[in-house]
């Protein structure tokens, strides 16, 4: 089997049906089908964009129809716990995202898109539904797909709990949203990254000038093994930050298969962040265009191999 490999489509249907015809998808029997070839879609496909739900069935229509897979992103995650009830919390209307107080503003307004389409109505439930069906990564005969990291450590940790097909249960959704669960630190590094600590009496402000202490990694990374080189940020951010090594967080990549992900807003012309490790998110749900890799079996990947939904008219 050959795969296009989808990255974060994030409401941005129109991109996604470019995409799709760009690579040669037709709509047929309801879903989008290519003769040879199946997607797989990196996750992440609501919040922020204009066509949210549409988003959602274009991506169900072509799993439902085998044309193509789907894992689930951060943003299914946090869509299923801003839906489903805190089991300790139920009578005071809590939920495992909070909606209350000052972080429950903050989780409303990025989850606003996707809630100005959904909320109130049945196909709220059914779309979490839906979303509790994907699994947290695949590992396919040639080929590995997972949304923000690939953690063989976190992996089996967490394979004896999932549910069928890798996928998150609602027990296992109320130990993910506990952060002192080790669940929580689990999922939370398949779906969102690895962010470590500064060391003690180290830290950095932000574009806003807020103090930092944690920072997030470039865990694909083979050469980079300091804190300021590995962290996720922009330069000016960066050089504030110690040139310590980093001491046993960063997973090491076996390379027996290539790896796909997406999550990481990236920009500019795509590449490959190494020889069997590729990123296709180049934030659609930001302006910039949606990308995917087609892959046909090869063992070393090629920055040829990717395709981004072309501009409008």
């Amino acid at each position: 089997m050959e795969y296009d490999i989808v990255g974060d489509v994030h409401g941005q249907a129109d991109k996604l049906e470019a995409l799709l015809l760009a690579m040669g998808y037709r709509q047929h029997a309801g879903a989008y089908r290519h003769p040879t070839r199946k997607a797989i879609f990196v996750g992440d496909f609501i919040d922020r964009g204009p066509r949210q739900v549409d988003t959602y069935r274009l991506a169900r229509n072509m799993v439902e129809a085998d044309s193509a897979l789907a894992i689930l992103g951060n943003h299914e995650f946090n869509a299923i716990a801003w839906h489903l009830p805190d089991p300790d919390w139920v009578d005071s209307g809590h939920f495992l995202r909070p909606r209350h107080g000052e972080l429950g503003v903050k989780n409303r307004h990025q989850h606003s898109a996707f809630l100005g389409e959904v909320e109130g109505t049945p196909l709220h439930a059914e779309i979490i539904d839906w979303f509790l069906t994907l699994p947290l990564w695949l590992d396919l005969p040639g080929l590995r797909v997972v949304h923000a990291c690939w953690h063989d450590g976190y992996m089996a940790e967490l394979a004896p709990l999932l549910g069928e097909g890798r996928t998150l249960t609602a027990e296992l959704m109320v130990r993910a949203s506990r952060s002192d669960d080790p669940v929580f630190r689990a999922v939370e590094g398949l779906t969102k990254g690895l962010e470590v600590a500064l060391p003690p009496g180290h830290s950095f402000r932000d574009k806003d000038g807020h103090e930092r202490r944690n920072v997030r990694i470039r865990w694909w990374d083979a050469h980079a093994s300091s804190y300021r080189d590995l962290a996720l940020m922009p330069d000016e951010e960066r050089a504030q930050l110690p040139d310590i090594h980093v001491h046993g967080i960063k997973p090491t990549y076996d390379q027996r298969k290539p790896v796909f992900f997406g999550h990481y807003w990236m920009q500019g012309a795509p590449v490959l962040q190494a020889e069997q490790m590729a990123c296709v998110d180049y934030s659609a749900g930001k302006g910039g265009p949606l990308v995917a890799y087609r892959w046909s079996g090869e063992e070393r990947l090629s920055s040829k191999n990717f395709v981004t939904s072309p501009p409008k008219n």
